[in-house]
């Protein structure tokens, strides 16, 4: 009887190697690529929000300390506080020394006219709610690099300005970039919406709420505003409005949420 002889079949150790050094590199461009996602999250709901807000409060005292100054100082100083502040492209108005938002120019005595209103992405007015603790500057436009994500509201170009007939349609981030809008959705009828200026505090009184509509409903920025999406919500006659708007759901850009009150008092600076 012939005697068998065992046979050892020995596994493939190098290919066990690569395959741990495969597994291996998977995990760490997984771990790598969570940790990216991670940084991106903090820099988008803290950073973005702590530098914005940072900034938009430095404006709001450059506001309130350039309103503290006399005209003829503030015109001085104009010129050289137009380099660093209110920058964007001109659209042919003047800066914040004018006659006040939305009013017309005089003639100077050179023969020139004067500023009449702000420039783009220049801030001008401050906005407060008190029910949100909200103190946040108001720029000419709706920009995000220029204005939105500075923290700022943005006045739509084309509505009315603070205090005059029509509707003075504002927009802001509900979410990041100091999200000033982050919660008008807790504003209730006979809220207050204050809005200064170099000339006048105007008091503006929640009067309706549209909780969504359709991201292009240009019908709520109207000057008498009403949805187009939803035509049995808004105003059917004219006054002086003001609107707000954000983005909702939160963290979408999907719809729209709206904010409006009426012009119920004007106090002079």
């Amino acid at each position: 009887m012939r005697e068998r002889i065992p046979v050892v079949t020995q596994h493939n150790s190098r290919g066990r190697r690569a395959a741990a050094r495969g597994l291996w590199t998977g995990a760490e461009v997984v771990v790598t690529l969570g940790v990216v996602l991670l940084l991106l999250v903090v820099h988008q709901l803290w950073w973005t929000n702590r530098q914005a807000r940072a900034d938009a409060r430095h404006e709001v005292r450059a506001l309130q300390r350039e309103w503290a100054q006399p005209e003829g100082e503030k015109a001085g100083e104009e010129g050289n506080e137009g380099q660093s502040r209110g920058q964007g492209g001109g659209d042919g108005t003047g800066g914040r020394g004018g006659s006040g938002p939305g009013t017309s120019g005089d003639r100077s005595s050179a023969g020139r006219t004067a500023p009449t209103g702000p420039r783009r992405d220049q801030a001008y007015a401050v906005i407060r709610i008190p029910r949100l603790g909200l103190a946040a500057p108001v720029a000419q436009g709706i920009s995000k690099r220029g204005v939105l994500d500075k923290g700022y509201v943005g006045h739509y170009p084309g509505t009315a300005q603070p205090g005059r007939t029509g509707n003075f349609a504002l927009a802001g981030h509900r979410n990041t970039h100091g999200e000033p809008f982050r919660y008008i959705n807790r504003l209730r009828r006979g809220d207050r919406i204050d809005i200064e200026t170099r000339d006048a505090v105007y008091t503006y009184t929640v009067d309706r709420t549209l909780g969504q509509t359709g991201a292009r409903d240009g019908g709520v920025i109207a000057a008498v505003p009403r949805s187009n999406v939803k035509p049995y919500v808004g105003y059917t006659a004219a006054g002086s409005y003001v609107t707000l708007t954000t983005c909702t759901p939160e963290f979408t850009s999907r719809y729209r949420l709206v904010v409006w009150g009426r012009l119920t008092d004007v106090r002079a600076r």
